[in-house]
C-alpha cells in the first residue's frame, strides 16, 4: 500500500513595479529533501520529502545596490544553512526543523550585518524575510519585517504573519485601526530587518495544512495595493500558481506599482492531508520552542557580534559586483534621458 504523500505546486515571480529603477526583492523555492532550488519542473511540482521544503520572500533596503544584495544574501544563507545543518541533522522532528529555520535567519542577520560593517558603501543595508518551511502536514513561518504570508482556505485569506511595523504596533495598542494603518504614511516604517543590527528577534508561527490549501508569500509591493480578500479571489480563480502570480503582479502594477512586487504561491494536495472542516479555520498562532532544545542545539552555530567570517564574505563577492554594475548602468541610463529632456 502506497505511503500517504503531500504534493506541492509552487511558483514565484518578482517585478520591478512602475516607479523603482532597480529591484531589491528576491524569492527562493526549494525542495530541501532533494537539495534543489529553482523554478525547473522538478521543483515547481514535487512531493514534500522527509526534510521538507522552503519558500521565502525578501524585500531589501539600503539604496543603490545594497538592498538587492541584502535580500540575495538572506535567501542564499537561509537556504545554505538548511541544506547543511538541517539535512544532516539526526533529529528530524518538527520542533528541530523550526529551530533550524529560525537559526538560519539569525545567521543570515549576523552575516549581513558583519558584511555591511566592513563596507561603507553598503553600511546599514537590510532586508525583510518571510520564510515558510513545510515538513509533513505542518507549515512553520519565520518572520522579520513586513513582507507577508497568507493562507487561502475555502476561498478565504488569513494572514499567518504579523507585520513588524510601526503601524502594526499602533494597531496592537489600540491607537489605530486596520483601515487607518493601510492608509497611513507611516505604514512602511518597519521595526526590524535582517542586517542593520547584530541581533534580531525571529517570530515563529505554525499552521497545520489541509487539502487544497494555498500559501501566498509576498512583499509589501503587493500588499500595499492589493488587499488580502482580493488575493484570495485571484488564487481561487487561477489554480495554477504561475498564472496567479502574474495576475497579482498585474493588479499591483495597474494600481500604480509604487514598489517592487514579489509573490510566491504554493498549492498543497495529496492523500496525507485532511479535508478542511468547520474546526480547521487557519489563524495566526505563535510557535514556542523548547528552551532546553534551543540551548543545546544552537551553540555550534552562534556567530559572535564581532565575527568577520572572511570565508563567508568572500563567498558573497559574487553578489555585490553584478548588483553594483546593474545599479551603475541604470543610473547612467537615467542621466542620459534626464540630459535629453
Amino acid at each position: 500500500m502506497p505511503h500517504p504523500s503531500i504534493q506541492v505546486d509552487v511558483f514565484g515571480k518578482t517585478d520591478l513595479g512602475q516607479t523603482r529603477d532597480h529591484n531589491e526583492d528576491t524569492f527562493i523555492v526549494a525542495d530541501l529533501t532533494r537539495d534543489k532550488a529553482s523554478l525547473l519542473p522538478e521543483v515547481r511540482h514535487h512531493d514534500i520529502g522527509d526534510r521538507g521544503s522552503l519558500f521565502m520572500v525578501a524585500d531589501g533596503m539600503g539604496g543603490a545596490a545594497a538592498g538587492e544584495l541584502a535580500s540575495a544574501m538572506a535567501a542564499d544563507l537561509v537556504h545554505s544553512h538548511l541544506t547543511s545543518a538541517w539535512r544532516d541533522d539526526p533529529d528530524n522532528s518538527l520542533e528541530q526543523f523550526a529551530l533550524r529555520l529560525r537559526e538560519a535567519l539569525e545567521i543570515a542577520n549576523r552575516r549581513i550585518h558583519s558584511y555591511a560593517g566592513q563596507r561603507p558603501e553598503v553600511k546599514g543595508m537590510g532586508t525583510t524575510a518571510t520564510a515558510a518551511g513545510v515538513l509533513g502536514t505542518h507549515l512553520i513561518m519565520a518572520q522579520v519585517g513586513d513582507s507577508r504570508a497568507y493562507l487561502i482556505r475555502n476561498g478565504e485569506a488569513v494572514q499567518l504573519t504579523r507585520d513588524q511595523s510601526l503601524t502594526q504596533r499602533l494597531v496592537d495598542a489600540g491607537e489605530m485601526t486596520e483601515e487607518e494603518a493601510e492608509r497611513s504614511e507611516r505604514r512602511n516604517i518597519i521595526l526590524q530587518a535582517l542586517g542593520p543590527e547584530p541581533n534580531v528577534v525571529i517570530e515563529l508561527t505554525i499552521q497545520e495544512l489541509r487539502l487544497n490549501d494555498v500559501l501566498v508569500l509576498c512583499s509589501d509591493g503587493l500588499t500595499g495595493t492589493v488587499r488580502g480578500d482580493e488575493i484570495a479571489k485571484v488564487v481561487t480563480a487561477h489554480p495554477e500558481p504561475a498564472d496567479a502570480c502574474s495576475e497579482l503582479i498585474s493588479m499591483a502594477n495597474d494600481r500604480g506599482g509604487p514598489d517592487n512586487i514579489t509573490v510566491a504561491i504554493a498549492r498543497f494536495t495529496g492523500d496525507a492531508l485532511k479535508a478542511p472542516g468547520r474546526d480547521s479555520e487557519p489563524s495566526y498562532l505563535v510557535y514556542q520552542l523548547d528552551e532546553a532544545l534551543e540551548d543545546a542545539e544552537t551553540e555550534e552555530y552562534q556567530i559572535g557580534e564581532d565575527d568577520q567570517d572572511p570565508a563567508a564574505i568572500r563567498d558573497f563577492q559574487r553578489f555585490i559586483i553584478p548588483a553594483m554594475i546593474a545599479g551603475l548602468i541604470l543610473a547612467m541610463v537615467a542621466f542620459y534621458f534626464a540630459t535629453r529632456a
